[in-house]
């Protein structure tokens, strides 16, 4: 890997922190190709390779999940689609696949023909279930994986139904980041011992991981196997509250300290109420019920103007649409536009600065270029700036 103590933020793909790293990409859904995007921001070369066959016979179009990559067209039922992905094999450092476990073995593209060609190679494999068990080729998706790893289970209050972040914690935090984790690793261990390594990363096992925080915090007593009887469900100082024009603010005044800044802006530190100490359960849902009346009196721009700044811990309820607007996004650049489409700028940031991301590319629109220059040097990864050389 690059030394990047004093790379700059900006320019040329080579001087991003990834920007010594190829990767193949078998296009598909979610968390796969959301990983390859990743790895692109951050300066990797990715080439795509897509199916040809479009629903309904359409070109397929530019998708904020190709930005930075290069993408090609192939049929890789075909000998020439094989020959291709293999060829392109010869010369990648990563390859990531999302298939049903045997898809990819029985297109002749395995891990073990891919690892003839290129002993070094990463063999990424983005699945919900993982590569063997009992619902190893049973269809799901991001909900479905989320509920048996056990992460869906607190995403609700007492007596309500659990409600899926969408794709954020299933496909994207136990999927597609899980993945890049691994093959980041694997890369560094290939580099150093010449050896690749298969990449098993399935959004079960890494939702499953991300649950150690809770864990740890259910062993500290913050958090009840139980509904309605731990602190991000029911207590009166960590809670989403409605304001009076229905839009909703949060409010996460766990420390001491904070909690006593929260009662202090809202006037309550001397209610009687709120004499009961902070960690009294007892008292809170009587603490809650006063605190949404109190939430209820103002709007949430009103309530922003109060307490946004403050070290109470609070944060509007936002979409999307609106946190870029947001003047601490627009201060750090988080959101852009790009063709058009409201986008997130790559994280994290090095050295200050985030990194500009690439272009969105449209289905296939590299084919060409990528065809010629692997007929021209057919002995390197087709280069993206310039001629090809031997």
């Amino acid at each position: 890997m690059e030394n990047t103590d004093s790379l700059p933020a900006r320019g040329g793909m080579g001087d991003k922190v990834l920007g010594t790293l190829r990767v193949l990409e078998i296009s598909g859904i979610g968390p796969g190709p959301f990983c390859a995007m990743h790895l692109a921001d951050l300066g990797a070369d990715v080439i795509s390779i897509g199916r040809p066959d479009a629903p309904g016979g359409r070109k397929p179009a530019r998708a904020l999940l190709s930005r930075g990559k290069r993408s090609v067209l192939a049929d890789l039922k075909t000998p020439a689609g094989r020959d291709l992905v293999l060829q392109l094999v010869r010369h990648a450092d990563v390859l990531i696949e999302g298939m049903r476990p045997g898809v990819m073995e029985k297109l002749g593209l395995g891990p073990e023909p891919c690892a003839r060609h290129n002993p070094r190679l990463v063999y990424g494999r983005m699945t919900g279930w993982g590569q063997s068990g009992p619902l190893a080729q049973v269809a799901g998706h991001d909900n479905n994986y989320i509920s048996v790893s056990g992460a869906l289970w607190h995403a609700s209050p007492a007596g309500q139904r659990p409600v899926t972040p969408f794709t954020t914690v299933g496909d994207i935090g136990g999927g597609a980041l899980y993945l890049a984790v691994g093959l980041l690793s694997a890369v560094l261990h290939a580099r150093a011992s010449g050896r690749g390594s298969v990449v098993d990363a399935a959004i079960l096992d890494g939702s499953a991981h991300a649950l150690n925080l809770l864990l740890h915090a259910r062993n500290a007593g913050m958090v009840s196997n139980t509904r309605g009887r731990s602190i991000h469900d029911s207590s009166p100082f960590y809670e989403t509250y409605v304001c009076a024009d229905g839009q909703h603010i949060t409010i996460g005044a766990i420390e001491p300290q904070f909690y006593a800044l929260l009662l202090q802006n809202l006037g309550l530190q001397d209610d009687p109420a709120f004499q009961a100490g902070q960690w009294d359960q007892t008292a809170w849902p009587a603490l809650r019920a006063r605190l949404a009346a109190v939430f209820l009196g103002q709007t949430r721009s009103e309530w922003q103007q109060q307490m946004e700044g403050t070290d109470i811990c609070f944060g509007a309820v936002l979409s999307p649409a609106e946190a870029a607007q947001h003047p601490h996004n627009v201060a750090r650049q988080v959101y852009l536009e790009q063709d058009g489409v409201l986008q997130t700028a790559p994280a994290p940031r090095f050295n200050g600065q985030a990194y500009v991301p690439g272009a969105m590319a449209s289905g296939g629109e590299h084919t060409a270029d990528i065809l010629e220059r692997l007929s021209a040097a057919p002995s390197e990864w087709p280069r993206r700036d310039g001629p090809s050389r031997h």
